[in-house]
């Protein structure tokens, strides 16, 4: 009966430490994808807001 608790509770200890891992490396790769959704929104808002600058100027420039 002893030697079942401890292979049960060895078993226990290693599936924890097993998903304690799991858990850093999946925030690791969750911080990265959040990282680069970060830098193509600013690279599309740079591009795009600079493409409607130079519409709302010829807007401008057509009622001038």
């Amino acid at each position: 009966m002893l030697s079942f608790l401890s292979y049960v509770q060895t078993f226990l200890t290693r599936t924890l430490k097993r998903e304690e891992d799991d858990r850093g490396a999946t925030a690791v790769e969750y911080g990265l994808m959040v990282a680069l959704i970060a830098i193509v929104i600013i690279a599309a808002v740079t591009l795009l807001g600079q493409n409607l600058l130079a519409l709302f100027q010829e807007i401008a420039d057509a009622l001038a």
